[in-house]
């Protein structure tokens, strides 16, 4: 087996966080490397830390959507501007992380599957970050993230 690349090695990470999610729907993952690509944090989306969901809060997807908080926010929880070079994300960012990936200095961002509702592309176009799809790395097809059905 050979040497992991740098964009199968921070996507691998994204997608072991992913796994960590309590979302019973879409399960996301993100991981932040530094310059030298040294592991800075991993995170998925999920509810507050320590809050307890009522009875029947998973059963609405839609209901439920507003209180979930994003990988890549909470990943931006844990690094300071211009300490992440690179964002592996399983989803492409939305919108609005896609605009706090960017506050945050980050110039390369891989991801996984893509999301048209993102204007993601567009966003980094203009501030000259790399969005780069990444579909093949370990655990991607092992694993899936989202239920089939």
């Amino acid at each position: 087996m050979s040497r992991l690349s740098i964009p199968e090695y921070v996507m691998a990470l994204a997608h072991v966080a992913a796994l960590r999610s309590e979302d019973p729907y879409r399960k996301v993952g993100a991981a932040a490397l530094d310059k030298d690509n040294r592991v800075i944090g991993t995170a998925y989306n999920g509810l507050f830390p320590g809050f307890d969901a009522p009875t029947g809060f998973w059963a609405s997807r839609d209901e439920r959507q507003k209180y979930m908080l994003h990988a890549e926010i909470n990943l931006c929880s844990l690094f300071k501007r211009g300490e992440a070079r690179i964002v592996a994300c399983t989803t492409m960012p939305c919108t609005s992380c896609m605009q706090a990936l960017c506050a945050h200095g980050v110039k390369k961002i891989y991801y996984g599957e893509s999301y048209a509702a993102s204007e993601a592309p567009a966003i980094a176009a203009m501030y000259g970050v790399e969005l780069i799809q990444v579909k093949d790395y370990p655990l991607a097809q092992h694993f899936p993230l989202v239920p089939k059905g």
